[in-house]
């Protein structure tokens, strides 16, 4: 684990998942003036091609990418041990490929790092097994294209930022559905597909891991990601409170060996709320029982980012300006009051 803290302050943010926005230069606008760590975007609503799965399967001979999405596999030309190439011109990658493109000019602020994410090769597997492909040729496959690219990406991202920190997360909405007993793999298969895919993660930059379902802490923590992306349990959800408890003490070495947490402390899945109020006492209580169960306020207060709980692809752009507002309040909250005072039951 990269024993790495590029944040400017407890609490920093950055973005999750997709954006909504149909305009590239109002997305990029907005990547560079809602987060303390600039966020390079996904358009999907710009073009389809830029959906998570499409992104991965760019230039993996037998497959194919329609103009809107649609994906079909020729079985007879794949190999999972070919060379897999990054076009950083297909449209795919429009606005990766926009953001490098305006870097020097936008980054009037002087950033020290910034993030960007890529599917995952469990969730990449999962959708290739949806196609009608065996998990014996779905998960390698998945593996070798989500580490092909990672690694094309990151080189890019470095040609064009220098010696900017890119934190890269590995986004995994479907490790939940496949850490269900009785899946075609088994657990341990799932962390080392997943520990692959991070090990392209260059030292000196740092690995994220996130699931916006729900968070299996002990599976998460064994990947070895520095960051765990995952969202702040519910107060109405003992069950998820009570699992991230017993994962206490993992979690604290987690922390202690340099290790984060970004919550998604902003939920995205239902209305979005007119202040933050809401948001701010759950994280509160989330790592007040973090705290009385052995894990240093400190170490938690400083190893924190806060972030929506998924992606606004699906939102407006209004709601994802509402939503990175209350985050970035969030941030100010675990920044200037969240003490080592107030991370204890009083």
């Amino acid at each position: 684990m990269e024993n790495t803290d590029t944040q400017d302050q407890p609490g920093a943010t950055f973005g999750v998942g997709s954006l909504p926005h149909r305009s590239m230069n109002e997305a990029l606008n907005f990547v560079w003036n809602s987060t303390d760590i600039p966020t390079i975007p996904s358009l999907p609503r710009l073009s389809p091609a830029e959906g998570m799965i499409a992104q991965a399967l760019v230039g993996i001979e037998g497959v194919s990418v329609g103009q809107y999405g649609g994906i079909s596999v020729d079985v007879a030309h794949l190999d999972i041990d070919q060379f897999i190439t990054t076009d950083l011109t297909a449209d795919s990658y429009g606005a990766f490929k926009e953001f490098l493109d305006t870097f020097a000019e936008r980054n009037v602020r002087g950033v020290a790092s910034v993030k960007w994410q890529f599917v995952g090769p469990v969730t990449l597997g999962v959708a290739l097994i949806r196609l009608g492909l065996e998990p014996s040729i779905a998960f390698p496959l998945a593996l070798q294209a989500v580490r092909s690219h990672v690694l094309a990406l990151e080189q890019e991202v470095t040609r064009v930022c220098g010696d900017v920190t890119q934190i890269i997360v590995l986004d995994e909405p479907s490790l939940a559905e496949a850490l269900e007993p009785g899946y075609v793999v088994g657990i341990e298969f799932l962390i080392d597909l997943i520990s692959g895919a991070l090990a392209a993660v260059e030292p000196g930059n740092i690995s994220g891991l996130h699931c916006c379902a729900r968070t299996d802490w002990g599976a998460m923590l064994a990947t070895g990601a520095n960051i765990i992306s995952v969202p702040v349990p519910q107060p109405s959800n003992e069950e998820d409170m009570a699992e991230m408890l017993v994962a206490a003490s993992r979690i604290s070495d987690h922390l202690t060996y340099g290790g984060h947490i970004a919550w998604g402390a902003v939920r995205t899945d239902g209305p979005i709320s007119t202040n933050a109020e809401r948001s701010w006492k759950t994280l509160m209580e989330t790592m007040c029982a973090l705290v009385n169960a052995g894990v240093d306020p400190d170490l938690l207060r400083r190893r924190s980012y806060v972030t929506p709980t998924c992606g606004l692809g699906a939102h407006s752009d209004g709601i994802a300006e509402r939503v990175f507002i209350h985050a970035m309040k969030l941030s100010e909250k675990v920044a200037d009051e969240a003490t080592t005072s107030r991370l204890s039951l009083s």
